[in-house]
């Protein structure tokens, strides 16, 4: 299990990575990624699957021939054909190890499905927690986009008659001064 746990803690990793950096955008790619993760998983469970069934299927014919081989012992046996009893019990013994084996290949087949899917479920709560990161994320931008478009508008709405105010103040100051220049070259 120890690759479920590398590729969890590459997970984690790589989501606390990608949130530190450009989350907007690394967020899309970390969601793109699970979502590949998680197609993955799932070919590789049915992939699993589709080999236990073989599995159980060769073990049932393996079962059926070691069944063949103990009527065959036993009728050699009866029939005190000692030679065939032998080769036939061989026969047998070598069935029985041969369903050992595939009954242990089934068995390691499904620890392997069982570890698929703990890791599918993780790799479906971490797109899940990732999905709601990056719709947090997006309405955080959304709403800055909007507080940013609402204080623009405020300050074009509101700096014009500043810049108005202002105009209209420096033109009287102006005005007055020149007035007042004009008054002192005529009295001189």
């Amino acid at each position: 299990m120890g690759l479920f746990d590398d590729v969890s803690r590459f997970l984690e990793s790589r989501l606390e990575e990608f949130l530190r950096n450009n989350p907007h955008l690394e967020l899309e790619a970390l969601l793109e990624q699970l979502r590949e993760q998680e197609e993955d998983t799932l070919k590789l469970i049915a992939d699993l699957q589709v080999q236990e069934k073989r599995s159980q299927e060769e073990i049932l014919t393996t079962a059926q021939e070691i069944q063949r081989w103990h009527i065959r012992v036993q009728k050699a046996q009866n029939a005190n054909r000692e030679d065939l009893a032998v080769k036939a019990q061989a026969r047998e013994a070598e069935l029985l190890r041969q369903g050992n084996q595939q009954w242990g290949q089934m068995q390691g087949v499904k620890e392997r499905i069982s570890q698929a899917k703990e890791l599918l479920g993780k790799i479906q709560q971490r797109r899940q927690e990732v999905q709601a990161k990056a719709t947090e994320a997006q309405t955080a931008r959304t709403q800055a986009q909007t507080q940013q478009r609402v204080e623009t508008n405020a300050w074009r709405n509101k700096n014009p008659t500043n810049y108005d105010e202002l105009e209209a103040q420096f033109s009287r100051w102006e005005t007055e001064a020149e007035l007042e220049q004009m008054k002192r070259n005529m009295g001189k």
